[in-house]
């Protein structure tokens, strides 16, 4: 059976080619430990707010917001303002802004030492973060294995998000309930799990056969590739691997003229991803729904609630992405979003009022939950998958190593940035956030409408065409030009690029 690869080394023209093979147990086995980093990301994202909502984790580290809180819940104090803390914020986003830094030298690292070394240094670092939060004594503890994590989310795919996120949020639910105050110590140790599965599987998978070719080792990744495909005939493939390899100059090459659509779009996607507000709910949904007057155990289970409708949701997105194209599901994600942030903005302000000391009514507790799933349902089949997807199959092989270098940058700082701001916001902006929020919902979906072109069944070779004819980027690319790089190739891969061929 042929499995589907497109090249167009030179050409921009003509049908794809398609290479003998497919898909192996190899390859599967490959995927399930790549997946696994995406796992831990999730995790990481949905652990940190359940932890921070639980009463013996704030008594021991965070003991003014503890004090806040319980004073707020005898009406002495503002709602909105109980969890406004620099440092508990700072226990939240240091994971991301660690992520920031390591994502500089992630390439460079897998370039050196090969993907399969870097995955695994990746998955120790995960290990010790976990081991570290865990056993941890102090906020310093806590915050220094909160970097570890973030080294390790740089190295990291994006596979399995949502169900790290659902997994986070069952498993505080349980740990909540611990007798005895260390739940949240199980909370934050059970990271290791996934993590003990990438650094251990990493060792027995070998480097992928672009990065052999780029080290010089051509004969050890013929037989990689001979073994990914489950077949003897690759000459065709290796050459052309060869070829864009020696064709790659991705950070020169990104800043080229023809290449700024593609770089906007590596910079603005992830960027109006994170101001959705998407991981003010997965960071701080227990945190928000105690807020509104939840108890402990309510708030965590509305947080379960939520992650199950992300996974649902992306099910949703992975249905109908190919149907229906990716502007339709941009564009009703983005007007489901808008409408539910509204909505929200407007239920919590009209029950606290001018009262910060007020309590939310239980009706309106429970329509705040139900609007903040579908608003996720909302995410997960909009700017959730597709913001992954798209920076993804618009860049050429040849700038595509840049291109999601940048696009994991923007992303990890703009995530970092929404973690540190939200709680303060919250304080200082009260109900008027979520309009802030649904304001930059309408912003990107505006965005979408002038400037992003549909790309649903356009194959990497024909990328060029898509920016040649759109009104605003045909400025960038001329007329004899293909948009795409010296030389394009569709890639079987893993996610974050861990089985290239």
């Amino acid at each position: 059976m042929a499995a589907p690869a497109t090249v167009g080394a030179g050409q921009g023209k003509g049908q794809g080619k398609e290479y003998p093979g497919g898909l192996t147990l190899y390859v599967f086995l490959t995927c399930a430990v790549a997946a696994t980093g995406g796992l831990i990301v999730g995790y990481d994202i949905g652990i940190s707010g359940g932890v921070t909502s639980m009463d013996t984790f704030l008594q021991q580290f965070f003991p003014s917001v503890y004090r806040k809180e319980q004073t707020a819940a005898r009406g002495g104090g503002s709602q909105y303002c109980k969890f406004d803390s620099q440092l508990l914020t700072a226990f939240t986003s240091s994971l991301y802004l660690a992520a920031l830094v390591a994502s500089s030298f992630v390439a460079s690292v897998a370039r050196s030492l090969g993907r399969k070394w870097s995955m695994f240094g990746g998955g120790v670092s995960f290990l010790a973060g976990a081991a570290l939060n865990a056993a941890a004594q102090n906020v310093a503890m806590l915050i220094v294995g909160r970097i570890l994590l973030g080294v390790g989310v740089a190295f990291a795919g994006l596979l399995m998000i949502t169900v790290g996120i659902f997994s986070a949020n069952l498993v505080n639910y349980g740990a909540a309930k611990i007798r005895g105050g260390w739940g949240w110590r199980l909370s934050l140790g059970l990271a290791a799990v996934p993590a003990a599965i990438i650094a251990a599987g990493s060792l027995f998978l070998p480097d992928t056969p672009n990065s052999l070719i780029t080290r010089g080792y051509h004969e050890e990744a013929r037989r990689v590739l001979r073994r990914i495909c489950g077949t003897d005939d690759v000459d065709a493939e290796y050459a052309d691997l060869v070829a864009a390899g020696a064709a790659r100059r991705p950070w020169l090459g990104i800043l080229e003229r023809r290449h700024r659509p593609q770089l906007a779009v590596a910079v603005l996607v992830p960027f109006f991803q994170q101001l959705t507000g998407i991981n003010v709910i997965m960071f701080y949904a227990p945190v928000l729904f105690r807020t509104i007057g939840l108890g402990g155990d309510a708030a965590l289970m509305s947080a379960v609630i939520t992650g199950l409708v992300n996974i649902a949701a992306t099910f949703v997105s992975v249905a109908a992405v190919d149907r229906l194209g990716r502007r339709k599901l941009f564009f009703q994600g983005g007007c489901q979003m808008l409408a539910c942030q509204a909505i929200v903005g407007t239920l919590i302000g009209v029950a606290f009022g001018g009262d910060d000391g007020a309590t939310v009514p239980r009706a309106y507790a429970a329509a705040v939950v139900a609007l903040t799933c579908a608003y996720v349902a909302g995410f997960a089949w909009s700017w959730g998958p597709l913001a992954i997807l798209i920076p993804s199959e618009v860049f050429p092989l040849g700038i595509r190593p840049a291109g999601q270098a940048v696009t994991l940058a923007v992303n990890m700082l703009c995530t970092f940035a929404v973690a540190q701001a939200f709680l303060p916001m919250l304080c200082r902006m009260r109900f008027g956030l979520f309009y802030f929020f649904a304001g930059w919902v309408l912003a990107m979906t505006l965005f979408v409408a002038a400037f992003l072109p549909e790309t649903k069944g356009v194959p990497i070779e024909r990328m060029g065409a898509v920016w040649r004819t759109h009104w605003f980027w045909q400025r960038f690319v001329a007329a004899d030009e293909d948009g795409n790089g010296d030389v394009d190739m569709d890639c079987r891969k893993a996610d974050g690029g861990i089985v290239v061929r």
